[in-house]
């Protein structure tokens, strides 16, 4: 296994959309097994292939409070249940040191493969309802701070730029 490099916003790279795995093989076991170390070593909670500039529709996701339970979503569906919605507080780790609260719908229904390739399906809601609709917006080149005002995504902007010149001239 291996740590994987983070992708940081405003990189163009984020704003990909994924495409959709072909075939489960050695390959995205081996994708799947190295997000899955970036993610827990990061640390979050969940973690797509984009973020770590794999353009392929893959996600790792752990809500647990002991790191014991990892779910792996490749080529991820979601419906929303109902029209109840929720803002919840969410941050990101290509978007470091900043949280905002998103509404997004309080249950989903989640359809996808696991790590060997076998279908499953899945009803979800609270946090693991977020975090699944919160990485899937990746896969489609979306970021949470695309749900907040221009102001205050302009802000997030010149935050993460100070950042990044902050960490070149270290």
């Amino acid at each position: 296994m291996a740590t994987l490099p983070i992708l940081e916003f405003p990189d163009e790279r984020l704003r990909t959309k994924a495409v959709a795995v072909e075939s489960v093989d050695d390959e995205v076991r081996q994708l799947v097994a190295d997000m899955l170390e970036t993610m827990y070593t990061a640390p979050g909670i969940g973690l797509a292939a984009t973020q770590v500039d794999v353009h392929r529709r893959v996600i790792v996701i752990d809500v647990s409070e002991d790191q014991s339970t990892p779910l792996v979503l490749i080529n991820p569906e979601v419906t929303p249940i109902g029209e109840e919605r929720e803002p919840m507080q969410e941050g990101c780790l290509s978007i470091p040191e900043y949280f905002a609260d998103v509404p997004r719908a309080l249950r989903v229904n989640l359809k996808a493969l696991d790590r060997d390739g076998t279908p499953y399906e899945i009803e979800a809601d609270g946090l693991l309802a977020h975090c699944i609709q919160h990485e899937l917006d990746h896969l489609e080149g979306v970021l949470f701070v695309d749900y907040l005002s221009p102001l205050k995504r302009d802000r997030v902007l010149k935050k993460m730029n100070k950042r990044h010149r902050q960490m070149q001239d270290a």
